[in-house]
């Protein structure tokens, strides 16, 4: 039996004619792109767009141009993902505003680069980083949980708030050891370390990122090396950290000093520890919650910000999971 939809048409006009140029897209490839996400049909001519389809999308469509009409009025330059993001964001919630959550911007000088939170969580996410000392990021890869801890971070030193950002995550993946590895230490523990390089050499140009890494302003060591150290007016990340054991993390929790933060990430069903060893950040989800100063942020699939087969590949592995009992 064929479930009948109401149909609706809406036609929308605004008033700067170069910013619906820039809201449509080069030949109309936004506006092509919000019709396909929503399943409904979508034209514009002479300046009027109009929206036709099941009722609901139709008028899901029309408030996303509405809205990104108006960050436009407002400065905002308004890519292809923005178009897609809006309408995930306000399906999802149709009170949200964009302006709230795109327009949160961190300025990176050194790169010229404007960071903004694409998702409801990710607002959320650097909120409570503004506001608390210790907040965990948990969800899976691809939803810019160590991305945006390294904006806030390199945000945070270039304005002075804290002296030092240091960078660590445990040498634990995919089974691997340390011991097994050819090279001396360095060489040994780089490839573990290597994600934190590109995501902070995608902050600050090169040179300048070597020249504070050679002054020791930015650390980036693996989790072993944080043992017996106190962090004063630093900005710490843990990255991967469902790879730390119990021990280590209480370890790198107390690492924290005086006008210090620390933001953990990490993804808890990639745990990659050996045998029955239990994860620290499992761990520390059931046990810390209900600590004042500390926020637990949990990301999902509709958080992912890289490729849209990213998020389906996330998606289908879940099935897989709990069909399987994972």
């Amino acid at each position: 039996m064929k479930i009948m939809t109401k149909e609706k048409k809406v036609r929308l006009s605004f008033e700067d004619q170069g910013a619906v140029q820039s809201l449509l897209g080069p030949n109309d490839a936004h506006l092509k792109l919000l019709a396909d996400q929503l399943d409904i049909k979508a034209f514009s001519r002479g300046g009027e767009i109009t929206l036709s389809g099941d009722s609901e999308q139709v008028l899901l469509g029309k408030q996303v141009l509405v809205q990104l009409y108006g960050l436009l009025a407002k400065g905002y330059p308004v890519f292809e993902m923005d178009v897609e993001f809006a309408a995930r964001i306000l399906a999802a919630n149709p009170k949200a505003s964009l302006k709230d959550i795109f327009l949160d911007q961190i300025y990176l000088s050194g790169k010229k680069r404007v960071i903004t939170p694409k998702t409801v969580v990710q607002k959320a996410y650097m909120e409570a980083i503004r506001s608390h000392d210790i907040v965990f990021g948990i969800g899976p890869a691809g939803t810019g949980k160590t991305y945006l801890a390294m904006a806030m971070a390199t945000d945070a030193l270039l304005k002075g708030k804290v002296q030092k950002i240091v960078l660590t995550r445990p040498a634990v993946e995919a089974g691997e050891k340390l011991g097994y590895l050819p090279g001396d230490l360095a060489e040994k523990v780089n490839p573990y370390l290597r994600p934190l390089y590109d995501a902070l050499h995608d902050m600050l140009d090169f040179e300048k990122a070597g020249r504070l890494m050679g002054k020791g302003v930015i650390e980036v060591a693996p989790l072993a090396f944080m043992r017996g150290r106190t962090l004063n007016s630093a900005f710490v990340i843990l990255d991967e950290a469902q790879n730390t054991t119990s021990e280590q993390m209480k370890m790198f929790l107390t690492r924290l000093g005086f006008d210090s933060q620390a933001v953990i990430t990490g993804d808890v069903t990639q745990v990659d520890l050996p045998g029955n060893t239990a994860s620290g950040l499992i761990e520390a989800r059931r046990i810390l919650p209900d600590i004042e100063g500390i926020s637990f942020v949990q990301f999902d699939e509709k958080d992912v910000v890289r490729h849209r087969l990213v998020r389906e590949i996330i998606r289908a592995y879940d099935r897989e999971g709990s069909q399987n009992g994972r």
